[in-house]
């Protein structure tokens, strides 16, 4: 996993810690990749793979590999993040309610991790309830209307931001927030490249892991349980017992296939 690192975003971890609000912009920081970890453990999980982590001023950004993901998966992986957030401030909410006098110490945990909570289930792309929203619209509308009308929730969202930062909450994260917003409605989302497992260095000394799976068992089924560790051999039954298919054997087949194909035709 790469974690690249924008300048802007040291500029502003100076600046904080130039004006002394540097351990707010640590806690935002680290609640920010918490969140994009939801991401990239729950795309693990589908068989997917995220090859970097982007530290920005306005935030993180996990890159993830997710060539012909179905609408109902894209949804939950955007929900994954969202959920890191969620299950953080009920922690820190339930330390409240045990040991009060900890709230001194991670109220500024719990709020950051709200605030990213708030903000990411926005419609607007490509923020999590952004992806939400194209996906549910998907499937009514044309790609080109769907597109239009993101845009036009993006232009919405923006202006929210401008008013919220003259009228109530001057903090500069939300301007920078607001021109990624507005620089992300003029932009094309890069298209996704599927994953090359086969290219990939093999370790060896690896432990052999067996794996028994149905016959109707998907690719997606199966790279759940990949692991770098251990060098799998799945085998097939059906009925009976049908084939026997090594994890080189299973790469090289999906370099031709969709992960929602079955292993077995």
């Amino acid at each position: 996993m790469k974690i690249k690192v924008h300048p802007l975003f040291l500029f502003v971890g100076l600046l904080s810690a130039l004006f002394g609000g540097l351990p707010q912009f640590v806690i935002c920081v680290l609640t920010a990749l918490l969140h994009e970890c939801g991401h990239i453990f729950c795309a693990a999980r589908m068989g997917f793979e995220c090859s970097k982590i982007s530290l920005m001023p306005y935030g993180a950004a996990a890159t993830c590999d997710i060539d012909g993901i179905s609408p109902a998966d894209e949804v939950r992986l955007a929900l994954a993040g969202p959920l890191v957030n969620l299950l953080l401030c009920v922690a820190v909410a339930g330390l409240w309610w045990f040991y009060p006098i900890t709230y001194a110490y991670t109220d500024a945990v719990f709020y950051s991790s709200a605030a990213m909570l708030g903000l990411n289930l926005l419609p607007a792309y490509p923020l999590d309830g952004g992806r939400i929203a194209r996906c549910a619209l998907s499937k009514f509308l044309k790609p080109k209307t769907v597109n239009i009308t993101l845009r036009a929730v993006n232009f919405a969202v923006v202006i929210a931001l401008v008013l919220i930062f003259f009228l109530a909450y001057q903090s500069y994260s939300v301007i920078a927030i607001a021109i990624f917003l507005l620089c992300s409605a003029f932009s094309k989302s890069p298209p996704a490249q599927k994953i090359n497992f086969a290219a990939r260095k093999k370790k060896r000394g690896r432990e052999i892991r067996y794996v028994i799976l149905d016959e109707s068992a998907t690719f997606r089924d199966a790279l759940r349980f990949v692991d770098g560790n251990r060098y799998l051999v799945l085998q097939i039954y059906g009925e009976v017992f049908l084939d026997e298919i090594t994890e080189d054997e299973l790469y090289e087949k999906l370099l031709h296939k969709n992960i929602y194909d079955r292993i077995i035709e």
